[in-house]
């Protein structure tokens, strides 16, 4: 029976970004393996071979510290689920997180290729084997060498394979992003030209140390020994400068070959770097034209290696022309679909002739929503979401910005939660109409940022106007609100009172007439008549018939006090006449006066009857009250 400790989801953040790194590192260390190939040098002095040790010293504790990453791959091996096969018949299956299993599993899959490629044979045989090996047994060293180094290529290289698939199966790509992406292929191909160039240097030594043997057989007085440099066997070598020189000129030199090169240049240099960099560019260049560059002379394995490195190039070389412009076009796509939106657009309006004033404002619209969504719909996005997903991310775009609507700042999360889920994201360019007046309302829009103007001719009565500025927090069509509180309201919507257009660009949310009336429904559950004050105080609606009011108000009563100035005045008059008591000139006078000032009076109040008729404000032609919207049950 297996233990359930803790045990890894494959599928988990943690272990995804961990194969990412894993990753990287087997790639490293893969060229770190290469550096051994560097230690074989050449004294150009006294003809002989011999091996730098201080760099297999430091490859060998580099090649240590990636071996630590293969460590931890296998310790996290034993502890990683896996989905049961006989358990994806629907979904994504059970994850097994039974430590035995996983152990059963793991040690008949992969084990052995991470325990081949983990194995520190390379540092062994440097630290503690060739310090024992004396004279020309030291060159043995570069054989064994070399040959355990190429065999430990092959798990690695295997191993990075299914790693990369099971990658690109869980996350989709290795890099989340395109240029991450791109830099990571270009990578791989960088590494696999140093590999490359490590192969041709370690090569050409092999090949200048057979033409060297194969010359020493040849003479009588030489033996193998006095090839290495160190040995105790002293010879003159002097003859291998003829029998194998480095120093020809032709095309293909019949010896060396594609090794040439490598051993008129770097194979006597001491400088690692040196040799690294033009070993380098030699295996870029070599793969960027798939080997055709390269000239071999009738040498079996030497032309091999010519063919490996050609289909290397072919394949390494459309890998990453292949992943790099997926990447790239990953992250242009959505500009290369704008593009080819606009001009089928510009192609459509040309087709149906529209005017350059419509043409521009167009055009001015779709450059103003691809600068707010770069492309995205947001829309389509969302609803793809898990129904609470959605409402999280709705609630984190929008929360905020209804906040900012005084109407929506005492409403309970739950209201809150329904608003954020039914707003839709709105944009308009400047100039452009939300709501004609006398039209239907459809919706009700809540401003974020922007400015509007909002005008009424009150039915398009003679000398009547009205207008406001909105701004951020403000809203319009709140017609609709009191046609969706209203329980015995049709299913025809109110027409609008108000003209509304854009000052500038704007954003914001609407909240269209069917998702309104469900969450009106909600409204007559809060029993606030403070919600009923905010909504008659942002109104603009309400705002303009108070304001009427008031005004109309103000003009009666200037009116009424004229009228009982001259009132009083008249009746001074009289009262002062009738007490005087003076002859009958002085009386017709008087009777003109008081005749003069009942003309005053009635002129003064035609004028004013005149004055605010033009103006509308009398008050039997007062704008209509607006209907009050209905915040209670319908119990009360």
């Amino acid at each position: 029976m297996g233990s359930k400790g803790r045990v890894l989801d494959p599928q988990g953040q943690f272990l995804q970004t961990w194969n990412k790194i894993f990753m990287i590192s087997c790639l490293i260390s893969v060229s770190v393996d290469s550096l051994f190939f560097y230690a074989p040098a050449i004294d150009g002095d006294d003809n002989c071979l011999y091996l730098d040790h201080k760099l297999e010293n430091i490859a060998s504790i580099l090649r240590s510290l990636t071996d630590i990453f293969y460590l931890l791959r296998i310790i996290f091996q034993f502890r990683t689920g896996f989905i049961a096969s006989s358990s994806r018949v629907f979904g994504r299956g059970v994850l097994v997180e039974d430590t035995f299993e996983i152990a059963k599993r793991y040690l008949t899959t992969y084990f052995l290729i991470d325990f081949l490629a983990v194995l520190p044979l390379p540092q062994v045989f440097v630290l503690l084997v060739r310090p024992h090996l004396l004279g020309s047994k030291v060159m043995t060293e570069k054989n064994v060498l070399l040959l355990i180094v190429i065999c430990q290529y092959v798990p690695r290289l295997i191993r990075i394979i299914p790693l990369y698939i099971q990658i690109t199966r869980s996350a989709g790509t290795v890099m989340d992003t395109a240029w991450p992406g791109a830099a990571f292929n270009l990578l791989v191909y960088i590494l696999a030209s140093h590999v490359i160039g490590a192969l041709w240097y370690i090569l050409a030594i092999q090949r200048e140390e057979t033409c060297w043997i194969e010359a020493c057989n040849g003479q009588d007085d030489c033996e193998h020994a006095s090839l290495y440099c160190g040995s105790t066997v002293y010879g003159n070598n002097t003859f291998l400068q003829d029998a194998c020189p480095t120093d020809g000129d032709a095309d293909i030199d019949p010896i060396y070959g594609i090794y040439l090169p490598v051993l008129q240049n770097v194979s006597q240099s001491t400088g690692f770097f040196e040799k690294l960099f033009y070993c380098f560019w030699w295996g870029l260049q070599s793969l960027c034209s798939y080997g055709q560059n390269l000239k071999t002379s009738t040498y079996i394995w030497e032309n091999l290696f010519a063919v490996f490195v050609s289909t290397s190039g072919l394949v390494l070389l459309a890998l990453l022309i292949g992943n790099v412009q997926t990447y790239l076009q990953s992250a242009s796509g959505h500009i290369e679909e704008m593009r080819v939106k606009r001009r089928d657009m510009q192609q459509w309006m040309a087709h149906r002739l529209l005017p350059e004033h419509i043409k521009e404002r167009i055009l001015h619209h779709d450059r103003y929503k691809w600068q707010e969504t770069q492309g995205v719909d947001e829309e389509d996005l969302l609803t793809k979401l898990p129904k609470d997903l959605r409402r999280d991310v709705k609630r984190h775009l929008c929360l905020s910005l209804l906040m900012r609507v005084p109407m929506f700042e005492k409403m309970d999360d739950q209201l809150l939660d329904a608003m954020c889920d039914r707003l839709k994201p709105m944009l308009y360019t400047e100039g452009s109409c939300i709501i004609h007046e006398g039209g239907p309302v459809n919706e009700m829009f809540f401003l974020m940022r922007g400015t509007l103007e909002s005008m009424t001719t009150d039915g398009g009565r003679m000398g009547f106007f009205n207008s406001n500025v909105l701004r951020g927090g403000d809203f319009c069509g709140e017609e609709l609100l009191t046609w969706a509180l209203d329980p015995t309201s049709g299913s025809n919507l109110p027409s609008s009172t108000r003209t509304v257009k854009t000052l500038s660009e704007v954003e914001g949310f609407s909240l269209r007439a069917d998702h309104l009336r469900f969450v009106a429904t909600q409204y007559r559950r809060l029993h606030s008549k403070q919600l009923r004050h905010t909504f008659r105080f942002y109104s603009q609606q309400w705002r303009t018939w108070a304001a009427c009011f008031i005004q109309a108000a103000w003009h009666r009563y200037c009116r009424k006090k004229m009228e009982d100035s001259l009132y009083e005045k008249k009746m001074r008059f009289q009262a002062a006449i009738v007490s005087d008591g003076s002859t009958s000139c002085s009386l017709g006078a008087a009777l003109y006066a008081a005749h003069f000032a009942c003309n005053m009076v009635r002129i003064l109040r035609r004028s004013a009857a005149r004055k605010v008729r033009l103006l509308g404000k009398v008050p039997s032609r007062l704008l209509l009250k607006p209907a009050e919207p209905n915040f209670f049950t319908e119990e009360e």
